[in-house]
This record gives structure tokens, sequence and C-alpha cells, in this order.
């Protein structure tokens, strides 16, 4: 067959009906082939590749976007350029049971029966009971990663991940590697088309790729959905299309020359019509009895398909509802992604261990026999403190149920009883450190254990290792291993010796040199100039983060007002009462603590809070957030989280980390906290924007 079609390129024009006749039957062959029904041998599709190869390099003219031959290659220029995204691409607001679908539905209702009927002589604006706008489109939620593709006249062009939603990073030449997104749409394509969807990696592909890193004694890759996102952001995109990945196309972005649609379902069957790929469960839905039996019976069957999906996306269909309806500041009101419950999975509890934290904390965790859960193979989880572990009742040799939701970490639920051996004993808390061999203790009225030798070896990597963090003073060049290194050549005792480091040895030392020694040097002389909050923060004072250490700089100004300060006093900062109070004083009080300040203080650190920006020497920022509780929650343009906050503080208001029934707004930039939004919104706390937020910071009121 092969030998057949091989033509003498002859002439220009007929080697360029030549390359045109096989990139169009390699890409219909390569459809078919993915389809899972090939109508020619893996070995005929191969000579005709090699032919088009042949032609395209002796006629470089003549290579087109849409070429077979550009699925796989050297990456362009701009991989991983910005990509802006025009609409912004969205997240999704959740419903974690059927009780917050519902809710959502009755908002939704609400928010039709508020909207002002039309001016007079037209009819009132329909509501979700009327006739044929009460459908619901419901989709499966796919586990992977979300990216743009943008077509012009037909053609892909420019493939962009999802990113803070504003903008992505272009990975256009991974994406021309995988085989269901076509390169050239078919039948009548508009002029310009946006689409979303989400790029997974099937089960069954996801297990041959970790045979094959078995097989190459390569590590295996954790889960499907983060070996999608790394395959996608390779750089070389012969390893991408190595990978196997898959795309499910689930919304319409933007089109210029496209039909006119009444509801989500029509482009979605549009989009499939050109090409693309949708998923075969999408479906239109009458009413949300309906809804409610479709993603409880999706929801029984989740592990009966070759991906992985955590729950459906629920849409109002019909299109001129979803533009009456609108959007907030993370999502649009018209859908809701309906998550499923949190996986439960049982395994053998080998043992019981516990770690030793920066601050000394002895925490009892489970040493796990691997098993997959909520996405993730799971070795190990939390077992909190004693009391957890004497509530729960585990030992050694159970069958235990695990539990991962989301992102949290595994937990153990409990023993299954029915399968635990006789004769088992349970378990103990040590009364030794594991690391120093120095007893335990556990102060009266306390939860937890500590260590309490503060040359503890773990305590003192452990300490260095938060105040160089990024979120304390963010001094580069220093990682986990280094710092063992440094602690293990007693090179470091602690975070005082950062600013004193002995850098000719360090630069003998094997994996230094001299550029990397100047670079280390900078970055830590750089960190003197990090504000107090950052200190404070740093410093590992228990029950102290990011927030209360800004709380506490902003109150106190320096850090002699605070080693003066008494307990009452402390407990008057907002936000800390008691418990806090005596944590701090407990702190400062410590003569160990007491030296360290003396020894930073002396190696040049900041230990006054700086004038507030855009004011005079001496001349404070008018309090117009005095008494108001502002609670900053995803990423804003025009300010760090960290410079969000400080503009609060410096106004005399607070910023805690969560919201109440006290919040005065909450203020939302791309990729907010769902639970925030949530309680904001059942608190009837405003949300608003940035724009909002500035004009707030400069006069105290909402626009």
């Amino acid at each position: 067959m092969a030998g057949a079609d091989t033509a003498d390129p002859g002439t220009a024009r007929d080697s360029a009906a030549r390359v045109r006749e096989l990139q169009a039957r390699l890409n219909h062959h390569s459809a078919l082939y993915y389809a899972g029904k090939p109508e020619i041998p893996d070995g005929d599709f191969d000579s005709l590749l090699n032919e088009l190869k042949t032609l395209e390099e002796q006629h470089p003219e003549l290579v087109h976007p849409d070429s077979p031959t550009q699925r796989v290659g050297a990456p362009p220029d701009t991989a991983f350029a910005p990509v802006r995204h025009e609409p912004p691409m969205m997240s999704l607001h959740n419903a974690l049971d059927i009780e917050e679908l519902r809710a959502w539905h009755e908002r939704v209702l609400r928010a039709l029966a508020a909207v002002e009927a039309r001016p007079s002589g037209e009819e009132a604006l329909p509501t979700l009971e009327a006739p044929g706008v009460g459908d619901f489109s419901v989709e499966l939620k796919f586990d992977g990663l979300a990216i743009s593709v943008r077509y012009e006249n037909g053609v892909l062009v420019r493939a962009a991940t999802r990113g803070d939603g504003r903008t992505g990073e272009d990975v256009t030449h991974s994406v021309r590697t995988i085989a269901d997104i076509p390169i050239r749409l078919r039948g009548d394509a508009p002029a310009v088309l946006e689409v979303r969807g989400e790029v997974i990696l099937r089960l069954s592909t996801f297990e041959a790729l970790n045979a094959r890193q078995a097989e190459r004694g390569e590590k295996a890759y954790v889960n499907p959905r983060n070996a999608a996102a790394g395959s996608l952001r390779q750089k070389d995109a012969r390893v991408t299309a190595e990978r196997g990945l898959s795309f499910w196309c689930y919304q319409l972005g933007y089109a210029e020359g496209a039909p006119a649609f009444s509801s989500h379902i029509q482009t979605l069957e549009w989009l499939r019509s050109l090409g693309l790929p949708v998923n075969e469960y999408s479906a239109r839905l009458p009413d949300l009895a309906a809804v409610e039996a479709h993603v409880t019976d999706f929801e029984r069957r989740r592990h009966d398909f070759d991906y992985e999906f955590d729950g459906l996306v629920v849409k109002v269909d019909d299109l001129a509802t979803q533009a009456r309806l609108g959007v907030d500041a993370k999502a649009p009101r018209w859908a809701i992604a309906y998550k499923f419950p949190p996986e439960e999975r049982t395994t053998e509890l080998l043992g019981i261990e516990v770690s030793i934290g920066p601050s000394g904390q002895a925490t009892p965790f489970a040493r796990l026999e691997p098993v997959f859960v909520g996405g993730v193979t799971v070795a190990t989880a939390t077992l909190h403190n004693e009391d957890q572990v004497a509530a729960k009742d585990v030992r050694p040799g159970d069958t235990v149920i695990v539990r991962r939701a989301g992102e949290v970490i595994p937990e153990v639920v409990g023993p299954v009883l029915s399968e635990r051996a006789p004769g088992s004993e349970p378990w103990s808390f040590p009364r030794d450190c594991p690391i120093c061999g120095e007893g335990l203790q556990r102060a009266e009225g306390m939860s937890a254990t500590q260590c309490v030798n503060y040359w503890c070896p773990r305590q003192i990597r452990g300490r260095i290792e938060h105040f160089v963090g990024r979120a304390a003073m963010d001094i580069e060049f220093l990682g986990e291993r280094n710092i063992d290194r440094f602690v293990g050549e007693e090179l470091l005792r602690d975070v005082v010796g950062l600013y004193s480091l002995d850098f000719e040895r360090i630069e003998q030392m094997e994996g230094f040199g001299q550029i990397s020694v100047n670079n280390l040097r900078r970055s830590i002389e750089a960190s003197k100039q990090q504000p107090l909050s950052r200190l404070l923060f740093a410093l590992s004072i228990p029950e102290i983060g990011q927030v209360n250490a800004q709380v506490l700089a902003a109150a106190f100004g320096d850090v002699d007002s605070i080693l003066e300060a008494d307990e009452e006093a402390l407990a008057e900062v907002e936000g800390f009462g008691p418990i806090i109070a005596a944590s701090v004083r407990a702190w400062f009080d410590d003569p160990h603590n007491r030296t360290l300040i003396e020894g930073l203080r002396s190696a040049g650190l900041q230990m006054e809070v700086d004038e507030p920006a855009g004011t005079e020497a001496g001349e404070a920022l008018s309090q117009t957030l005095a008494g108001m509780s502002v609670v900053v929650s995803g990423t804003l343009e025009g300010f760090s989280r960290d410079g969000a906050k400080q503009a609060i503080l410096a106004r005399g208001g607070s910023s805690p980390g969560s919201v109440s029934g006290r919040t005065t707004a909450l203020v939302v930039g791309a990729d907010p906290g769902a639970s925030k939004l949530r309680k904001a919104e059942s608190s009837g706390v405003p949300v608003i924007d940035e724009a909002a937020f500035q004009e707030l910071l400069d006069t105290g009121q909402f626009p």
C-alpha cells in the first residue's frame, strides 16, 4: 500500500499537492486510530508519515501547522510564555452534598426573581419555573488540568494552561502532541474559536506509563492528574507525546462567526461536530430531582471508568438565563461543582511512630501499607496527638480505615475491630525523644507532647528550616539538605549563625563553588531587610503564624515593646486572648530566645516596624480601617498577600485568616478560597474586588 501511494515529488506543484494529500490522509487515519477503528496497519501509516517527512524536508515552505509531522518536535521559543485569557477561565463554587446543591438551586431562583422586569410592554424575565428555562446540563468533573485551545480559520494556533484564570502558560507545542485534539477542525469552522477543556491521563495509560517507569528503574508517578500536568509542561514535546495524554472539551470560551445557540448543550454538540472530543456522558436534565438522581448514580459508578472524575458540574443550560445570572468574583452563578464525598480505604497499620517538629512538638503518625485513596498513594497518615491515638484505639497490626478528602493530609479514621488480631495491645506514647533521647514532657491541660531539649538536632534543623522559608526570611540556596550538612558539621547551631557563616569553608564543600556561595551570601544579607512581621513569624513562636505575626508587629511596633509587655497587654491584642498571650510571653521569657533576639539584633535585622509606604517620616497613614476586620483571599494584582495585610494593618484594621460574623469585608482576587466565600455568603459579609478594596483603604467606605 505504501509503495502504491509513494510518488516522485517532481515539480513544486506536484510536491505541494502530494504534501496536502498526505497530511489529510494521515490526519484521517490518526483520528480513526485513536477512536479505536484503524483502517490501515501501523507499518503502512509509518510509511506514509516517512514520505511526508521527506517531502517537507525537501520543501520546508510546504510545512503547514496542521501537518501530522508538527505534533512532535522541539518546543518553540514561546514555550511557557504568558497567555492572557479573554474571557477569564473562572473557577466553580462547590457543593459538597445534596443539601448544598439544593441551596445553590435556591440561590439561582432567588437571583432570577430579584431581576427587575423588562421595560413596560415587555414580559417579565423568566425564572427556572418557566417552560424551556428549567433544564440543566450535567457533565463529569474531570480530575485533570484545565486548558484553553484557540483555532483561527479552523487551525490550532495556541493552547494555554488555566494559570490563575486570567493568565496561563503557552503549551501549544505540547498540546499538538495530544491525539484527541484536532490540529484542523472539521466542517465549517468559524474565523476564531477558543474552547476550554481538561487534559487527562486515562487510568490504563497511567498504569502503562508506570510500568515503563518500573522497567527503567525510575520512580513511579503518584497519580494520573499529576502525571498529566507534568507531561503537559514538558519543554520537549517528544516527551509529552510519549505519555499518551487525552482531552475532553467542556466549554465554548469565545467564537467569531459561530452559529447562534440557545443552550450550553447545543454548544457542546456543535463543538463535537467540529471534531473536538466531548464526553459522551454530558447530559441535559429537566429538573433538580433528575440532577440529584444523576449525580447519585455517577457517584456510585465513579470507579467504572478509565479516567478519574471527582464530581459532576451542574449548569443552567439556557444561555440567556446564564447571562442574566452573571458571575461573582470567583465563579459563574449559573454553575456549581458537585464534589463527591471523601474517599475511604482500608489498609494495614504497620506501626505508629513519632516525629519531632521544629518547635519540639512530638506528633504521632501511622506508618501504613501503601494504599491508593483520594487520588494518591498514601503510606503515612497523621494521628494528631496522644489523646487521639487513645480515643481511636488504633494499634500496630490493625486493619484501619484511611480517609483522604481533597488535598488535606490523610487521616486514620479508626480500626476495623472485626479484623483485629487476638492479644493485641494498646499503643503507648514513648517517654523519650526519638532524635536526642531526652525525656518528652506534656504540660498539664495541653494536648501536645514536647521534646524540651533546646539543642535537639531535629529542633535546631527545624528552626533553621522554618526561619529561611519563603514566607519567613526568604533565604534562597539553603535547602533542607544543606541545612542538615551545616548542622551536622557544626557550621550552624542556631539561626543567628546564618549571619556569621564560614563561607570560605563552605566553598570547599562538595556541591559548592564561588558562584553558589556568593548567591547564598547575598540572599542571607538581603534577609536583614525583611520587615519585623516576617522576623516574628520566622522565630517559630508557638501560636504565631503569618497573620498573628503581622498583628503583633503592628500592635507593639518593635521587639523591645513586646519583650516588656505582660500577658495582660498581649491578651488585649485583637484576636489573641489569654492562650496566645501566655505562649508569646513564655517564648520571650526563655533565656535561649532572649539570647537569640540579641544575636539577631547585633546581626542587623529589623527590630521595629518600618514607616508605612507613601508617608513622610513620622507621619502615619490615615486610620481609615480603625475597628474594621478585612479578610483577603486569592491573588491580587496590585498587592502581594503580605502587602495587602500590611496595608490593612497600617490603616488601623485587622486582617485575620478566616471569615466570621464580625468580618467587615472579604476581599477576593484570583482563585480565592471556597470556604471563605461560602462563609461570607452565609454570614452576610460583603465580598469586594480589588478596586473596591483600594477605595476602602483610601476612604474607609465601600464604593
